[in-house]
């Protein structure tokens, strides 16, 4: 038996955005629930729910102030069991985000925590001195600007916060939190939930002794507000007292039947590649981790090259999950536009080459539209660093506006409301309705697409190996049950064309032609290539 959510295809609503229900122009649990004929179409085979807890909303959710409860604004516990249900008739798993790493500063814990030095949560959060003249206790940077460090006048103490400073640090060497976390996720476990996605999985412990972190060794990322990643985030994360947390929290797990956790890690290039192989490594840690790694603008055949093999050697046991776009990041299609055709041209190679990635898929709601980033004002921003450190950063907003359902319909049919992010008309040119009854539209290529990845033994059960081919070209060969499949992709506006040694025809979704010997991809393109024999490609 092979677990449900190896290769599977996980598909992420942001339910802020998917679907509004009540006309306040925010999505809610009842909009999910209306909207899953739509995402079971795709062929999918979960959904992933970014954070639908209580929450003041600093943070978009992951600001946390009750575990064990919707947030109002997208329901009840009711809605919540119903979506579920209708999801599982659908055939459709559900997982939800789990920020388990930090609170809101309005959770009962903190408020609590923050009295005294001596009541039953006062080691729930770390808490720090400051040093003899006043400043924080290390150099640790935040991700949202400014020191990790707040001065809490009432304890007279610093505690820690990544993120924002109404998102302070659970204290994970008290075992009485370890404890208490585990407890919240058995909460939704019990409640029918298939699994989690795990939020700065990486980031659960600090060092103990505060040890301040040295400067980079590599040039830090480029924006504005990294001063994050100057550091050489040493002492502040990925701490390896990390792994024995996941160990009980996939001892947990183990206790109910088809359960997943996907670990998102918080770090950049070949390091976040070596974490991933690291928490994947053993049965007893996460089934799956996945990283920025592609996530950012970096676009190449050595990139997508690199981060798969890095994968395999690091943890051959392990096991991936790749991803193009998500809602912290710009969407794909709009973020290699340079490297693009068109539009729909990139949006329709992506979607190809993705889902020939060996190991499961992630894509986010809109990809399958063809979906481009939405140009924003100063004053249409939610999104806490954008506000800040606007125009050197844009923020995440651009990547959250509303799904487009209906072409004519106000707001494009999410909401009878005013959205809480304008839907504007770039967007509404991909509504739903319109590539529907588009034959040939993206909405229908991710279809096909989709299915032809379940159907293939080698796209669902095959090993990769790779071929060596110049820039612009990334090849590689999967075969598995008597198929095999040689992916080639064309990551460039050029045409290009490969001489093949071997009989070969063309399989399934593609933008090339084959001509006897002869691989014709224009710029963008892509070919899936069966065959029984050796196969070998040349470029000239």
């Amino acid at each position: 038996m092979r677990e449900w959510w190896r290769d599977a295809v996980i598909y992420q609503i942001y339910p802020r955005s998917f679907q509004d229900d009540n006309g306040d122009g925010i999505g809610d649990l009842k909009g999910i629930t209306r909207r899953l004929d739509h995402v079971a179409s795709l062929g999918v085979d979960c959904i992933w729910l970014s954070p639908i807890f209580p929450s003041p909303q600093k943070d978009m959710g992951y600001d946390v102030s009750d575990y064990t409860g919707i947030d109002p604004l997208f329901g009840t516990l009711d809605d919540f069991d119903t979506m579920i249900a209708r999801a599982h008739e659908l055939g459709l798993k559900v997982i939800t985000d789990q920020v388990l790493s930090h609170t809101s500063d309005q959770h009962p814990w903190f408020k609590q925590s923050r009295l005294s030095h001596d009541n039953d949560k006062s080691d729930w959060y770390v808490w720090a001195d400051p040093l003899p003249d006043g400043s924080p206790p290390t150099n640790w940077h935040s991700h949202f600007g400014g020191p990790a460090w707040e001065f809490d006048p009432q304890r007279g103490q610093y505690y820690l916060h990544h993120f924002l400073a109404s998102q302070p640090d659970l204290n994970f060497h008290n075992p009485d939190v370890v404890d208490a976390i585990l407890e919240t996720c058995k909460f939704w476990l019990d409640r029918g939930l298939d699994g989690f996605r795990l939020d700065t999985v990486n980031y659960y412990f600090h060092d103990r002794q505060l040890r301040s972190n040295p400067p980079a060794q590599t040039r830090p990322q480029v924006m504005a507000t990294d001063l994050y990643g100057m550091q050489e985030n040493l002492y502040n994360k990925t701490r390896p007292e990390n792994l024995e947390f996941l160990e009980k929290l996939r001892a947990l797990t183990d206790r109910y039947d088809d359960i997943m956790m996907v670990g998102e890690v918080g770090e950049m290039g070949g390091k976040s590649i070596r974490i991933m192989g690291e928490y994947t490594a053993s049965t007893n840690r996460l089934h799956m981790a996945y990283s920025f790694a592609m996530l950012g603008p970096d676009y190449s055949p050595d990139h997508f090259r690199s981060c798969i093999e890095g994968f395999q050697q690091g943890a051959p046991d392990g096991h991936p999950k790749w991803s193009f776009s998500n809602h912290d990041v710009p969407r794909h299609v709009s973020r290699w536009a340079e490297y693009a055709v068109s539009e729909d041209h990139m949006a329709r190679l992506s979607c190809a080459m993705l889902l020939a990635f060996e190991g499961t898929i992630g894509i986010y709601q809109g990809e399958e539209l063809g979906q481009i980033e939405t140009e924003l004002t100063y004053d249409e921003l939610t999104d806490p660093p954008a506000l800040r450190f606007w125009p050197a950063v844009k923020g995440r907003d651009g990547c959250r506006t509303p799904m487009v359902w209906e072409s004519d319909a106000p707001n494009a049919g999410f909401s009878s409301g005013t959205p809480w992010l304008p839907v504007k008309a770039p967007q509404i040119t991909r509504a739903v309705d319109a590539l529907e009854a588009a034959e040939h539209s993206i909405l229908h290529f991710y279809r096909k697409s989709i299915a032809f990845r379940k159907a293939s033994p080698a796209m669902t059960h095959g090993k990769t190996r790779f071929i060596d081919l110049p820039h612009p070209l990334l090849a590689f060969t999967r075969s598995a049950a008597g198929q095999t499949l040689t992916c080639v992709f064309n990551l460039s506006k050029d045409d290009q064309q490969l001489h093949l040694d071997g009989t070969a025809s063309l399989s399934g979704p593609h933008n090339g032609a084959l001509a006897g010997q002869i691989l014709h991809l224009p710029g963008n393109g892509f070919a899936y290539l069966e065959h029984d024999g050796p196969l070998s490609l040349a470029t000239g």
